[in-house]
């Protein structure tokens, strides 16, 4: 059988193209997608392609969706056809193939009441959400989420969850600042205003901030988080930083401070259980869901457009050249 999908074929440009699949195996689980969600910065920075990541066209990126189960393979024990599923780094396409496994490989059934727009968003927020696991926040610690793009929200809303207090969402951009009050900040700061730092020790009372969950990637970013950290603060670095273009004197600002740099990457995960500050994948999948099934998060507000796969080249043409990045943006597999 044939899918179509969405290839990245050289910088810049994005295609919408037919490939054949090859027969689905005995372990093999056929899924057929509902919605995709778009990493903005991930998938523009493959796109621009810059030499540490993905240096060979074409790629197939997308690593976040939702789909149903249209065939199995005799020897898969865990879904069967109809069955809906998240699916986990299976690319922009409209049928992809999983593998059976004990923990499961690129797909994880779920029946929860939750959309299956919202559930494609999953995927992607987990990643914000083990990033505010591994600062280790306790009840009625100080907490600021750095950023609020797709991981920065998911981030803002566990630390909502956990007992943050304040809980301080900063970002550049107006339309995301309030879309953080309306998921429980208690402030939203522009991180470009010259009294940003007196802000945060007001808001504190003195104490700043205990854990904070860098998601932009920017050094200078990180160079601010530095600066309002509290002693003994922890700064979980969930953006990949990969321009390193601010200085930071790492004697007066980290060491001495005893601040603690944590790196987040969503793969440093355990395997097999989830322990303490390190939850796996299909755990923190399977947590979000039922958060968002609760309504104690949400994942509507995030998502300000949903388009035909048809129309992955403008898309992807503007996530390029344009500063700003789209917030929550999904793909509707039921329109190719």
């Amino acid at each position: 059988m044939k899918t179509k999908q969405i290839q990245f074929t050289s910088l810049e440009t994005a295609e919408l193209v037919e490939v054949e699949m090859e027969p689905l195996q005995d372990d093999e689980v056929l899924i057929r997608t509902d919605y995709t969600a778009l990493s903005a910065g991930t998938e523009k920075a493959c796109l621009l392609n810059p030499p540490n990541i993905h240096p060979d066209f074409p790629k197939l990126l997308g690593y976040s969706g939702s789909g149903h189960v249209v065939a199995v393979g005799k020897n898969v024990t865990d879904v069967k056809e109809g069955d809906r599923v998240l699916t986990d780094h299976k690319g922009h396409s409209q049928f992809v193939k999983a593998k059976f496994k004990k923990n499961g490989d690129g797909y994880l059934p779920f029946d929860n009441d939750v959309d299956q727009l919202d559930a494609a968003f999953v995927v992607i927020g987990s990643m914000g959400v083990q990033g505010l696991r591994k600062t280790r926040l306790e009840m009625g610690e100080t907490v600021m989420v750095t950023g609020l793009g797709i991981l920065g929200m998911f981030a803002l809303q566990s630390a909502v969850l956990s007992g943050g207090l304040p809980v301080i969402a900063a970002d550049f951009d107006e339309d995301r600042r309030k879309i953080a009050m309306q998921l429980g900040a208690d402030y939203a700061l522009n991180p470009a205003e010259g009294d940003f730092k007196e802000r945060v020790r007001e808001i504190t009372q003195g104490r700043m901030i205990n854990a904070n969950v860098e998601v932009t990637g920017s050094s200078k970013a990180l160079k601010q988080a530095l600066s309002v950290a509290s002693y003994r603060g922890r700064i979980s670095l969930t953006g990949c930083t990969r321009v390193s273009d601010c200085p930071i004197d790492f004697y007066s600002e980290v060491h001495r401070p005893g601040i603690q740099l944590i790196g987040a990457h969503n793969w440093v995960r355990p395997t097999g259980e989830s322990f303490p500050g390190y939850w796996t994948r299909h755990d923190d999948f399977r947590t979000i869901l039922r958060f968002v099934e609760s309504g104690k998060m949400q994942i509507r507000p995030i998502i300000n457009n949903v388009v035909s796969p048809k129309d992955c080249g403008p898309v992807f043409k503007d996530l390029c050249q344009k500063d700003v990045m789209p917030l929550g943006f999904a793909f509707d597999w039921s329109k190719v």
